[in-house]
């Protein structure tokens, strides 16, 4: 009975109940702020990104993760750590191995294509061999087009002992006003930052374009995103290793054919000199210069050359003829100037080997594409 009476009190709220319960509330509300102020000043994501499943219980991813469809067991992330944690690349190298890092926009990492029909799977179906070690290409390319992300991408992949770095570019990767738009670039502040102090990039480090982490946003609340991305990219690789599948290839739209007659591109609204310092040159030059002794074999990438109404005055839906013309005569000077390896493969394939956009390629595509740069890293690498 007197249990049942201290009970009853308990519920309807006595004086001294009540003062228990805020001490409580009061006590978990400090423990609480003090966890996000700690969290805050440790900043884990970096390190919490370095902890994954993946080359553990699960094996490596073969591509970067991108993509929000539940059907293809992947997500798009910000932290550069977590993504190459979930990578193969991040499995110890063997001592047979010639490790080959790629890296590039959409046409690299694969859209439209499987694995093994990417620029790096169909490097490893060649079998190649250089200096008596196994050529292993290792796909890095990530969608969006910037270079300053390629830079981003090279500067953690230099972790991983590469021996050769192939890096496939277009036009419309390189506009300087451009650069820090894509997502990756834009979360990656720091980094970004970083890059630009140390190989004295002409970005504005201060650009709008780059997310600034306010001191709210490193607290535990704030990183509940970040944290949940973190999580389910573990998760999502079970499904992926027992399906295989990370992308959802489908019905698309084909490349446009026929177009009107704007000849503008980018900033610049009809025919006129592109200057040489309105493209990221620079950005390719500092990549250079980080891979230090690492050979690396730059790609001017093929496109889609049309055929059909206005195709006199674009190439595709993405280039006029007179600015593709021009960036490919300041790619031409720029590499000669600075002694750079490359090859121009820009009508290297045939119009009907694109698939939906004016750089994406079928698999025969693909194929043709690296028949033509593998007879190049070889020529170039091994001499």
């Amino acid at each position: 009975m007197f249990a049942t009476m201290k009970s009853w009190k308990w519920l309807t709220g006595g004086a001294y109940t009540w003062g228990f319960i805020a001490r409580v509330i009061v006590k978990a509300a400090v423990l609480f702020a003090v966890i996000n102020v700690v969290y805050a000043l440790l900043d884990p994501i970096p390190f919490l990104g370095r902890l994954s499943l993946y080359n553990l219980l699960v094996p490596g991813r073969e591509r970067l993760p991108y993509g929000e469809s539940a059907a293809s067991n992947n997500l798009s992330l910000s932290s550069i750590e977590a993504m190459f944690g979930s990578h193969e690349i991040s499995q110890p190298k063997p001592a047979d191995e010639f490790r080959l890092i790629v890296i590039g926009d959409s046409s690299v990492w694969g859209i439209l294509l499987e694995n093994a029909d990417t620029l790096a799977g169909q490097i490893d179906a060649l079998n190649l061999t250089i200096d008596g070690r196994r050529v292993n290409a290792y796909n890095l390319g990530h969608p969006i087009l910037s270079v300053t992300k390629d830079l981003m991408i090279l500067d953690q992949a230099m972790h991983y002992q590469p021996d050769a770095i192939l890096w496939s570019v277009t036009l419309e990767s390189l506009p300087y006003r451009d650069q820090l738009t894509p997502p990756l670039v834009a979360n990656n502040a720091p980094r970004v930052r970083d890059l630009i102090a140390r190989f004295d990039l002409p970005i504005d480090p201060n650009d709008p374009a780059l997310i600034e982490r306010t001191f709210w946003d490193r607290t535990l609340i704030g990183d509940r995103r970040a944290l949940a991305d973190w999580f389910r990219l573990q998760m999502l690789g079970f499904a992926w290793s027992a399906s295989g599948i990370d992308q959802v290839i489908g019905d698309y739209t084909p490349r446009s054919n026929d177009f009107s007659t704007d000849p503008s591109w980018n900033a610049f609204p009809d025919e006129t000199n592109i200057p040489a310092d309105a493209l990221a040159f620079d950005v390719i030059a500092a990549g250079h210069t980080l891979a230090g002794d690492v050979p690396v074999l730059l790609v001017n990438e093929p496109i889609y050359i049309a055929d059909g109404e206005n195709s006199d005055i674009r190439y595709n839906a993405w280039y006029p003829r007179w600015a593709y013309d021009q960036y490919r005569t300041l790619l031409t000077d720029e590499a000669a100037a600075n002694g750079w390896q490359w090859i121009d493969l820009w009508d290297a394939i045939a119009p009907e080997e694109f698939t939906d956009s004016p750089v994406h390629l079928t698999p025969s595509g693909s194929r043709q594409l690296t028949e033509r740069i593998a007879a190049a890293l070889l020529e170039r690498i091994t001499r």
